[in-house]
């Protein structure tokens, strides 16, 4: 039975808690967190114990679940490696690149899984996409979001917008070519709202809206490939699938359309099955299932690493323009 320990039980790391304690096969040793007046209130309310010190909870326990502030992230990553412990870190992976780059460098000497929480991955509305997403060549993203103080400590590029991003690099087969990006920081001291173009080399392009000062949610990802449609609703938990029809979409809804060049095309519209899964609790078991099976982590290090660098580089054009 693999020993947990969590560490950081502020309003997300609270959901974490929750989900470990459901978590079959797996003992959650206790968590860590400096405020003492959370750690009092969250030890009560889950009957599950605080431990004192970073260190004193590490040499308990086999993996390690680390919600804290992004900057607190590889301070936590490298003890733990360091002690031979399995890894889940929150998104972004580290504040910056050449920690990001150290970690990496580390999971692989001490031969330890990492994830990253970059948890649309495992929205059920994606996942019932995957299959439909093929060699997309266009791409429209739109995440908004109502102002809230937490989070932002860093901009809505590491705060927002990189959920997207991760999920555009594990979709393009691409490098990326180029980068067009403005912002604005109309609350806080970094972007607040930003637009960004990125451009691959295979030719398909995707175009991002994030922000954090919207008067209402939403989180919607449109991809365009050849013959097909896919609009995924990360919110409301929908997808929508409008391709030339084949045998398969027999109970689709069909009609028939006139091309340019006279040829008639049957187009099927369909809504994939959604399950109703826990997105938080998926990401977890499948990183239990890495570990105990010694298998590759969905979301690993190096994705982890690529998000943060096109991330940096949004925001390095972003300041650019700015000057």
């Amino acid at each position: 039975m693999l020993k947990v320990g969590v560490f950081g039980v502020g309003h997300l790391g609270k959901f974490h808690l929750n989900n470990w304690l459901e978590i079959k096969n797996v003992d959650l040793v206790g968590f860590y967190d400096p405020d003492a007046e959370t750690a009092k209130e969250v030890a009560g309310k889950y009957k599950v114990k605080h431990f004192s010190s970073i260190e004193a909870l590490l040499d308990e326990v086999d993996v390690v679940d680390i919600v804290t502030p992004t900057q607190h992230h590889f301070e936590l990553c490298e003890k733990a490696i360091r002690k031979g412990k399995h890894v889940f870190v929150e998104k972004p992976i580290t504040k910056d690149l050449d920690e990001a780059k150290r970690l990496i460098t580390m999971v692989r000497e001490a031969n330890v899984k990492m994830q990253v929480g970059h948890v649309e991955r495992f929205n059920p509305a994606y996942v019932s996409a995957k299959e439909y997403s093929h060699n997309p060549m266009f791409i429209e993203v739109h995440r908004l979001a109502q102002f809230n103080p937490r989070g932002t400590e860093v901009s809505v590029i590491l705060d927002l917008m990189i959920h997207d991003i991760d999920i555009i690099l594990s979709l393009v087969k691409s490098d990326v070519k180029n980068i067009y990006a403005s912002g604005v920081a109309v609350i806080t001291d970094t972007p607040d709202i930003a637009n960004v173009r990125i451009e691959f080399h295979n030719g398909c392009v995707a175009n991002l809206t994030s922000s954090r000062i919207s008067m209402k949610k939403m989180r919607k990802i449109r991809l365009f490939q050849k013959d097909a449609y896919i609009g995924i609703d990360f919110l409301a938990r929908k997808t929508e699938v409008i391709k030339l029809r084949q045998d398969s979409d027999a109970h689709a809804f069909s009609f028939d359309i006139d091309t340019p060049s006279g040829e008639k095309k049957t187009i099927a519209i369909s809504n994939p099955e959604i399950k109703e899964t826990n997105a938080i609790k998926e990401e977890l078991l499948s990183f239990v299932n890495a570990v105990e099976n010694n298998t590759d982590t969905l979301v690993n290090e190096i994705d982890g690493f690529l998000a943060l660098e096109v991330a940096h580089k949004i925001l390095e054009k972003i300041n650019s323009t700015v000057l």
